[in-house]
């Protein structure tokens, strides 16, 4: 059984309605040609080329809060987090649990859904983006969501946001040659958790548990420049650079993850269906570079889906 933890469905009555919402809006535009994404009858299919296999959902981009004003986020979070639960209540065997998505330019709306999603629609934990409009998630305004997530010791799934107006240099206004998203999420996932790190969030709440995407963003790959920092290189400053912790398919990534990681943090993922081949590239690499991992067929099984049931608490 592979249990893919971090793979995106943007059901269609929540796609339409963000495509009437932001009509100019790149990747909404591009969806059209991924009907992996928004089709449950395409999703079905694909998934269909893959025995034992099951997803919790998770919606794409863009976030909630990039879609109204913080009074009109609420209702659009609501509509998209029923739509996500009424396709686990009728695909369970498909899809036996969801994470759901919140208004996080209004906090106090963003705490409420929470409860409401975990409480009455049975979700697992909840997806947030690495920035909200631009603020950090170190910011205190959002650590009411993050103690709401602790108190029912569930998961907070981080995803990378980032656009091409975050420019490669301080002299130009917009990205080149996608580099905000080559390099630019990996960077995000990093900087968005060291903050929280900075920010004392894991000393205040140690049981927090946190998922970032494509395993863990580049630290597995700068631990040793992390280890090391600038201001160690000049002032010898010991702690002011501390640790902590979808890889496309490669197999040295996932060797090198699981090398800094360890078999009890990784979980197996995806990020299905976001390839040319309406998500099967990305799921056939994943089930490839865990699949060839050298470690023992139990240590397989905890990453493949036995961390992730115990992590969110299921059977």
């Amino acid at each position: 059984m592979r249990l893919d933890i971090f793979c995106h469905y943007l059901p269609e009555p929540v796609f339409r309605r963000f495509q009437e919402i932001l009509p100019g809006n790149f990747g909404l535009r591009m969806f059209d040609k991924l009907p992996e994404l928004w089709s449950i009858d395409h999703r079905l299919r694909l998934m269909d080329e893959y025995p034992d296999y099951q997803q919790i959902l998770s919606l794409s981009n863009p976030p909630i809060e990039l879609l109204g004003a913080p009074e009109q986020t609420p209702a659009l979070a609501r509509f998209a987090n029923d739509e996500l639960a009424e396709i686990c209540r009728k695909h369970p065997d498909r899809f036996p649990g969801f994470i759901a998505n919140l208004p996080m330019n209004n906090p106090d709306a963003a705490v409420r859904e929470a409860e409401r999603v975990i409480t009455t629609l049975g979700a697992r934990g909840i997806q947030i983006y690495t920035n909200v409009v631009g603020k950090p998630l170190s910011s205190p305004e959002f650590m009411p969501i993050f103690e709401t997530m602790v108190r029912h010791d569930l998961p907070v799934w981080i995803h990378p946001m980032r656009g091409p107006n975050f420019p490669d240099y301080a002299t130009e206004q917009a990205s080149a040659d996608e580099i905000w998203f080559t390099f630019g999420w990996p960077y995000e996932t990093s900087a968005a958790v060291t903050r929280l790190i900075f920010a004392g969030i894991f000393d205040r709440l140690p049981t927090l548990k946190i998922i970032t995407h494509h395993m863990g963003g580049m630290i597995p790959y700068f631990s040793e420049k992390i280890g090391i920092g600038f201001t160690q290189i000049f002032d010898g400053a010991e702690n002011e650079n501390p640790l902590d912790t979808a890889i496309n398919g490669s197999r040295a990534a996932a060797a090198c993850g699981h090398a800094f990681f360890g078999t009890d943090h990784l979980l197996f993922a995806s990020d299905a269906p976001f390839d040319y081949r309406g998500g099967r590239k990305l799921m056939s690499g994943a089930i490839d570079a865990v699949g060839a991992l050298q470690i023992p067929d139990d240590h397989r099984e905890r990453i493949q889906f036995r961390n992730a049931c115990s992590l969110l608490r299921m059977p």
